[in-house]
């Protein structure tokens, strides 16, 4: 008799959209951010973007092709996605070859290694661009362009002894210095709405990053004495600025990475938003949402496991206390 017991890699929710129809959905939403961000940065945006996915789907194909010796999985477009998220987050003015090494450490290592789309355990895209961090800095924190000479905002309120207010009108809009899908909140919130609406993702996980930011800010503000406007600007400009809107909507989000449950997701949201603002107030990094979103990339089969519905048919026994 044959087994019909078939055992596979989480998650195990059955839909009826393949893999490329939802990686296609999440391209779609990135759009608007390319655009911004070319519009703000010039035409290298696109070189950079298509270098990217090139080395991306480039990397996956002959990992397939000749290591595991399998059929080919560029089709399913996650490859893609990678590289764009990827593009995402470096700096218009890096080198090329940088982005050809960082393609390789988020296929090749953080992807392919465990065996492959929905057995990783760590975001690839983010891997990718904290190796490159680490090993080029210089080149990972130059953001200077023919339109922007100064540092970024979170690297300029870090090194500032005073929050001086910000502009949050050009961080909505995206007329900042930064990394590539740094500088369009806008855009990104545009995106957002459209894989809400084509039920992509739910908001349970962005919004209770956003949430977590602005209240463990606004504390953080309540404790130094602000008051006025600065009280408010100070949890605002954290949500806007760096990667917040790029990472809890693109990121967090990822099916592999992330928890099975909606209440696991709460807690796991919850971790990244808070580690992000201690990382961005009192650690050596202007920006923490990529080290938060890896971090609780680690804690999630933790939180799957003491995070769980109850099960179908399974109800709380009523225990009498006998006199």
């Amino acid at each position: 008799m044959a087994n019909n017991l078939i055992a596979a890699p989480s998650p195990h929710v059955q839909s009826p959209r393949p893999v490329r129809s939802i990686m296609r959905d999440v391209l779609v939403a990135l759009l608007p951010a390319l655009l911004v961000s070319t519009w703000i940065f010039g035409w290298r945006v696109l070189a950079v973007t298509a270098l990217s996915v090139v080395c991306c789907v480039g990397f996956e194909y002959l990992i397939r092709r000749f290591i595991v010796r399998g059929p080919s999985t560029v089709g399913d477009l996650s490859a893609v996605v990678t590289g764009v998220l990827l593009a995402f987050n470096l700096p218009v003015t890096i080198p090329w070859w940088i982005v050809a090494i960082g393609a390789f450490v988020a296929i090749a290592v953080a992807k392919m290694t465990f065996g492959g789309l929905g057995r990783n355990p760590f975001n690839p895209a983010l891997v990718g661009r904290v190796f490159l961090l680490f090993a080029y800095p210089v080149q990972m924190t130059s953001f200077a362009t023919d339109a922007f000479s100064g540092a970024t905002p979170l690297a300029a309120m870090k090194y500032s002894p005073l929050f001086a207010g910000a502009d949050l009108g050009a961080l909505f809009v995206g007329d900042v210095a930064g990394s590539m899908g740094e500088v369009a909140a806008a855009a990104l919130l545009v995106g957002f709405v459209y894989l809400l609406w084509r039920r992509v993702i739910t908001w349970h996980v962005p919004v209770t990053i956003f949430a977590t930011m602005f209240l463990f800010a606004l504390c953080v503000a309540l404790g130094r004495g602000w008051s006025g406007a600065a009280l408010w600007e100070f949890p605002l400009f954290h949500l806007l600025a760096g990667g917040a809107m790029l990472g809890a909507v693109y990121m967090a989000t990822d099916y592999t990475t992330s928890p099975m449950t909606r209440c696991g997701g709460i807690v796991y949201a919850v971790g990244i938003g808070a580690l992000t603002m201690c990382i961005r107030l009192w650690g050596d990094y202007p920006e923490g949402m990529s080290f938060a979103i890896l971090i609780m990339n680690a804690v999630t089969p933790l939180i799957d496991k003491y995070v769980r519905p109850r099960r179908f048919g399974v109800h709380k026994k009523k225990v009498e206390i006998l006199p």
